[in-house]
């Protein structure tokens, strides 16, 4: 390419444009703040009762785990016969106090609270939750249809509600044969030393499944 050719070559090449920053207006974002904090409103909570549920039920299955676990060590200790109360389990378990002085703490859904008293019984638990036991119903018959009740109130504290709620109490049946469930899921039938019955109504707390 002669020298000539090449000048007009160059000539024809666009000249480079000068960069330049553009962005958001002031306006664009406080709009885009307003909209970020409308979404946290709404998805905060959930996310931190999403959280607080899980970790309550975690617990409430480590609960049921230690009173199987105890229950089973009583039956090969030779202790467990048709007077068995809940609290005679107790030597079997891990706690951090055993409450008889009356401090109020929740019972389950459609009852306000249950006391730690000498008919009900409470440890307070490493988890931070306080199980109670209602030794007033004792097995009754040494049959596989009895059993013995239990509570566990997650935060161990009282809210002051019979509405369901995070803080409220699942209530565990534990039978004879050593099979264990909530509330909710009692077999049809069951007794204890109240008698039998279906236990109508009865339901868990929304935080907690199996």
């Amino acid at each position: 390419m002669r020298p000539k050719d090449k000048q007009k070559e160059s000539l024809k090449k666009p000249k480079p444009r000068a960069f330049s920053w553009q962005g958001f207006t002031l306006a664009e974002l406080l709009i885009s703040l307003a909209i970020l904090g409308v979404i946290a409103t709404f998805t905060i909570p959930k996310v931190l009762s999403s959280q607080q549920n899980s970790s309550n039920n975690a617990k409430a299955k480590e609960v049921a785990a230690m009173i199987s676990g105890a229950y089973q060590q009583a039956q090969l200790a030779g202790s467990v016969n048709a007077n068995t109360k809940p609290s005679d389990l107790t030597p079997y378990m891990s706690y951090v106090a055993y409450d008889t002085g009356g401090a109020f703490i929740d019972a389950h859904p459609g009852v306000t609270s249950r006391t730690c008293d000498s008919t009900t019984p409470c440890i307070r638990l490493h988890n931070g939750g306080v199980l109670w036991f209602l030794d007033s119903a004792y097995f009754s018959a040494a049959n596989s249809n009895y059993t013995i009740e239990f509570g566990f109130d997650p935060d161990g504290t009282y809210s002051g509600s019979s509405a369901d709620s995070p803080g409220k109490t699942v209530q565990f049946a534990l039978y004879y044969n050593g099979f264990i469930t909530s509330r909710g899921k009692v077999k049809p039938g069951t007794c204890s030393s109240y008698g039998c019955g279906n236990n109508p109504g009865a339901f868990d707390p929304s935080w907690f499944s199996w």
